[in-house]
């Protein structure tokens, strides 16, 4: 029991650690691909879905989609040390929430953090740099945290495609 506790405990901080290995070019293969995917939940709702939202407490789908990108701008600006170019305007505040807008927005944020991620220098990846007020975090990690919470916010998504009656797209992991 004591191993199978270890090993349930121990698993996640190696898979974060090996994922933070990871090369550039690799990390641009994935976000490439994390684009890919999250456009095709994108074109999965419906237009008259971008409004929705399960419960009133609860970010549409549009707002989910926005805040990811706005997330997107924040982990890949801190990562490299670029200025985001919507600066610190919230995406979430400021597109009208339809298809069209939310999709341009969303889209143009993978592609710049993914030019912004080819630019930066390999070297670059093991530097510690400041998140926030005093987080101490290598700029590689950064990078991981924010694919992380892209992928946390499109898998919610899921469910708001399945109450609007459209069927998410099959996971792409390759």
């Amino acid at each position: 029991m004591k191993k199978l506790l270890v090993l349930i405990v121990l698993v996640p901080f190696a898979f974060t650690a090996a994922f933070a290995q990871i090369t550039k070019d690799q990390s641009v293969a994935e976000w490439t691909r994390a684009k890919a995917y999250t456009k095709a939940y994108l074109d999965a709702m419906p237009a008259d879905g971008y409004a929705f939202k399960p419960t009133p407490e609860m970010r549409s789908f549009a707002g989910q989609m926005l805040h990811l990108a706005d997330a997107d701008y924040f982990f890949v600006g801190t990562a490299t040390g670029k200025e985001s170019p919507i600066g610190r305007t919230s995406l979430e505040k400021t597109v009208p929430q339809n298809k069209e807008a939310v999709t341009k927005a969303v889209l143009d944020s993978y592609d710049w953090a993914i030019a912004t991620i080819k630019a930066m220098p390999d070297t670059q990846l093991a530097e510690i740099t400041t998140m926030g007020k005093d987080m101490k975090v290598a700029r590689g990690m950064l990078l991981v945290k924010g694919f992380e919470h892209q992928t946390h916010h499109r898998g919610q998504t899921t469910v708001y495609l399945r109450l609007k009656g459209a069927t998410p797209p099959n996971e792409m992991l390759f």
